[in-house]
């Protein structure tokens, strides 16, 4: 009897891929306004080089991975999960820095979200001879940057809302108590969130009623991974269209960021608040779309929404949101505890927004429910 032995596994674009996603996500917290990238330098199907961007500024991908495989690179295949840059900006073209490596081989998930400079990456790499294959792992690549995929496509941020709810869908008892609803993990749950996050923004009644400081705690969010010595802060966004905060409050006074949404500009703020004057509606609501048009031409990727149930409401009726997440505890508060959501009053059921369930997960004793909106043909 003849035996056989076994040939190795051949090591796939897609298993490599997969890796250039894993590394990319290391960024997940640091990296806006720029995305997060990942890329590995590949040669005799042994990985020589390895990179993710960390910071805006600093070098991308590519160099790290460039760097990390040397002369060595020459010949190789290179995977990225973005096509490589073909401009300068703060730092030198990444298609640029492939060819001088003279790699042989470009494998790119996704092309850049931006028209202006879509395919010319690619474009210069074949330019050079380097052969370039596109579309491996495409999905997985654009789930790494949801909001600078839509900024770069509309102008605006990716919008998350998060709320804490009950089992019967309550966020606080009648007296307004609710501390705690939700257990430790998924409050730690939340603060990875918001650090992820390149803003957060609440409203007037939220800062009169908790004086949140809606920073990240770097104690209680506890990331391991965290590729920078300082965390960094998102912007506070704060919006009082009938100008009821003061100067006194204390996330004005922490010198951390804040952009303050008003009808006109208030003397008296601290030089770290800054004021935009949004358009409002006859009734004195602000125009949440003009607010996300200024955050979005601040290159605020990803927006997390941290209120009450008043403004989950208006993002929610002016269509505005892309990810609805609720962490529901095992708890029930009764019918007269305050609502989750503040939503018109609807005729009719098929005018009621119509969600779908994209992720479940358990947060120790409670559950983390991830919803997005269902569109036509969707």
């Amino acid at each position: 009897m003849s035996h056989v032995t076994p040939t190795p596994l051949l090591k796939t674009d897609e298993y490599w891929m997969a890796r250039a996603v894993q590394l990319a996500a290391r960024g997940r917290y640091t990296t806006s306004p720029n995305p997060r990238v990942g890329c590995v330098i590949v040669k005799n199907n042994q990985a020589i080089g390895e990179g993710y961007h960390i910071q805006a500024g600093t070098p991308h991908a590519e160099v790290h991975a460039l760097r990390a495989a040397g002369d060595n690179a020459a010949g190789a295949t290179a995977y990225v999960t973005l096509e490589p840059c073909s401009h300068t900006g703060r730092t030198p073209p990444c298609a640029e820095a492939l060819v001088t490596a003279q790699v042989a081989r470009v494998v790119v998930a996704m092309t850049d979200p931006n028209p202006q400079v879509s395919g010319r990456g690619i474009a210069r790499l074949e330019a050079a001879g380097i052969a370039v294959t596109q579309g491996v792992l495409t999905q997985q690549a654009k789930a790494l940057n949801p909001g600078f995929i839509k900024r770069m496509e509309t102008g605006l941020p990716w919008v998350r809302v998060k709320l804490a709810s009950s089992l019967d869908g309550k966020i606080a008892l009648a007296n307004g108590n609710s501390q705690w609803i939700t257990g430790p993990a998924a409050r730690r749950d939340v603060q990875r969130f918001r650090a992820q996050s390149c803003a957060i923004i609440t409203g007037s009644g939220t800062v009169s009623k908790d004086e949140p400081s809606l920073l990240v705690r770097p104690e209680q969010a506890r990331i391991t991974d965290y590729p920078l010595a300082i965390v960094r802060q998102p912007l506070r966004v704060v919006i009082d269209s009938q100008q009821q905060l003061s100067p006194q409050r204390q996330m004005f006074n922490d010198g951390h960021p804040v952009l303050l949404v008003n009808s006109h500009v208030q003397t008296g703020f601290a030089a770290a608040v800054e004021q935009f004057t949004a358009p409002h509606s006859p009734a004195g609501k602000t125009d949440l779309n003009a607010v996300l048009s200024e955050l979005g031409s601040r290159g605020i990727n990803e927006l997390w929404v941290e209120g009450g149930a008043g403004l989950a409401g208006a993002f929610i009726s002016a269509g505005l949101v892309d990810e609805l997440i609720i962490y529901q505890a095992p708890k029930l508060l009764g019918d007269k505890g305050l609502s989750m959501v503040n939503l018109p009053g609807y005729e009719q059921v098929n005018e009621a927004p119509h969600l779908k369930l994209i992720d479940i997960r358990h947060i120790a004793q409670d559950i983390r429910l991830t919803y997005q909106w269902v569109t036509d043909g969707s």
